[in-house]
């Protein structure tokens, strides 16, 4: 099965975190991952992303929201066809209180504008619960820390993209 994790890193924080998803969903199976960072549009495949059972995506919080690039990429590629595909989201926030939660509902609703199917584990799973999708928080460390909860999110998209997609 074809996933693809689809973000936008800078600074390289929100990349670690894609890199630990990545890890976690390996745990759960067989998947082909690809990481496309849309900082590197030669890096966005979108024949990838559209045979992908699977889109994660993952944003940086500015301003209280999702990155623009982000939002440019939601309103003007329509070569990616999103429709019926699991999605869920992840962030990276500077502060305890930086909006990250907000970025991610922005970022879900987008995805449901396009048709996907959204998931994110929330209580369903037990502890750690991942309400809306997991977020670092903190420029130099942030991510780091939260290393485990990246992996633990990667491993539940997956263990779910398994439970809807293989017959």
């Amino acid at each position: 099965m074809k996933i693809t994790i689809l973000y936008f890193s800078k600074t390289g924080n929100t990349e670690k975190a894609a890199s630990y998803i990545k890890e976690g969903m390996l745990t759960a199976g067989d998947f082909e991952i690809r990481l496309m960072n849309l900082n590197h549009p030669e890096s966005v495949d979108s024949q990838f992303i559209n045979d992908s059972e699977a889109v994660i995506m993952g944003t940086p919080t500015y301003v209280a929201n999702m990155c623009w690039q982000f939002k440019k990429w939601f309103d003007e590629d329509w070569s990616c066809q999103l429709g019926g595909k699991m999605g869920a989201a992840f962030a990276t926030a500077n502060a305890m209180h930086g909006g990250g939660d907000i970025a991610l509902q922005s970022m879900i609703s987008h995805m449901l504008v396009r048709g996907m199917l959204t998931y994110s584990s929330g209580a369903g799973c037990g502890r750690p619960y991942i309400h809306l999708g997991p977020i670092g928080i903190g420029v130099n460390n942030g991510v780091e820390e939260r290393k485990d909860f990246f992996e633990l999110f990667g491993k539940r998209v997956g263990e779910q993209a398994l439970r809807l997609f293989v017959k």
